[in-house]
């Protein structure tokens, strides 16, 4: 566990926080006036790891924040909070020292940037124990695809699009082939639009609870460890394309919505669906950027092919 303090006086800013992984697409826009949810768990933070970057950004939930004060003249934002379009818009109780910039306009995750050249991480606790596999398959209830208001998760749509590019990397040029199901509800209709003319690979769903089927596929759709970010681990010769936890676990083991007995007005034997199920207002929609940017983070990517997949992108993601 770890608090970051002022680099300058030494005053908390922080929580003290958990290392998680860091999600892709943090930072990106979503829709236009869309609301936006936290995008870090509390008590967790995240550091991006962009190797060609000077400085690694540092993300936190807002509520993990402490000692810290609004810099009035930072206060600007489109319509509904603050963007951080001027640059560090929180200041060190302590000190005054700009260190960290808070996000909450609408179509922007909800979060704090801490600026890694104003804080440092000081150690207060033993690390969070780093779950195993066994561990994170005993549970199966999965996050849902839609909110409330039957639309889609913005969070589904991101990790949809990193998942996305994975699989569009281990088909390398050739068609994918999924099993009818949740796998194939949710990436079917994408990749459709894989290049035909070569031999299919078999995708399919696996990860603790739901091992591999006989024959081994060519390309496995498998959890990401959610402190780790490394993907559930497949033999030699499958491809893994990691999914965030929680989706993952709502496609493995999805279960139909419950219907019961009717009771009144309709003949004997028949069910309904109780509550009624949700439905989107419209198919789900991978996001260009996050979607490029996975591609791009993804070892051994030829450049010819990434430059390929680029000048292609809008016929794949909107089929």
């Amino acid at each position: 566990m770890e608090v970051f303090t002022c680099e300058g006086c030494g005053t908390a800013l922080t929580t003290p926080l958990s290392r998680a992984a860091f999600p892709l697409y943090a930072g990106h826009i979503y829709g236009n006036g869309h609301p936006m949810p936290v995008l870090m768990d509390a008590g967790t933070y995240a550091v991006d790891e962009i190797p060609d970057r000077q400085h690694r950004p540092i993300v936190i939930a807002p509520g993990d924040a402490v000692g810290t004060l609004l810099v009035p003249e930072r206060n600007a934002g489109f319509c509904c909070g603050l963007d951080g379009r001027d640059g560090p818009n929180l200041a060190c109780a302590g000190c005054g020292r700009e260190v960290a910039t808070r996000v909450d306009d609408c179509s922007l995750w909800q979060a704090t940037w801490l600026e890694p050249t104003a804080v440092r991480p000081v150690a207060v606790g033993p690390a969070r124990p780093v779950a195993d596999w066994a561990q994170l398959g005993e549970q199966r209830r999965g996050t849902p695809l839609l909110d409330l208001q039957g639309e889609w998760d913005p969070r589904w749509e991101s990790e949809l699009s990193v998942t996305l590019a994975h699989l569009v990397a281990a088909a390398d040029g050739s068609p994918v082939t999924v099993p009818d199901g949740p796998l194939a509800d949710a990436f079917r209709r994408f990749l459709a639009a894989l290049p035909a003319g070569r031999p299919p690979k078999r995708a399919v769903l696996a990860g603790p609870g739901l091992p591999l089927p006989e024959p081994l596929p060519d390309i496995a759709v498998v959890p990401q460890h959610p402190q780790t970010a490394e993907p559930w681990p497949t033999p030699p010769g499958v491809v893994a394309a990691p999914l965030a936890l929680g989706f993952w676990r709502h496609l493995a083991f999805h279960q139909e919505h419950p219907t019961r007995p009717t009771a009144g007005g309709l003949p004997p034997g028949v069910e309904r669906d109780d509550p009624l199920p949700l439905h989107p207002r419209r198919p789900v929609l991978p996001l260009d950027h996050t979607f490029l940017q996975a591609l791009e983070r993804i070892p051994g990517i030829r450049p010819a092919w990434l430059a390929s997949v680029r000048d292609n992108a809008r016929a794949l993601l909107l089929p």
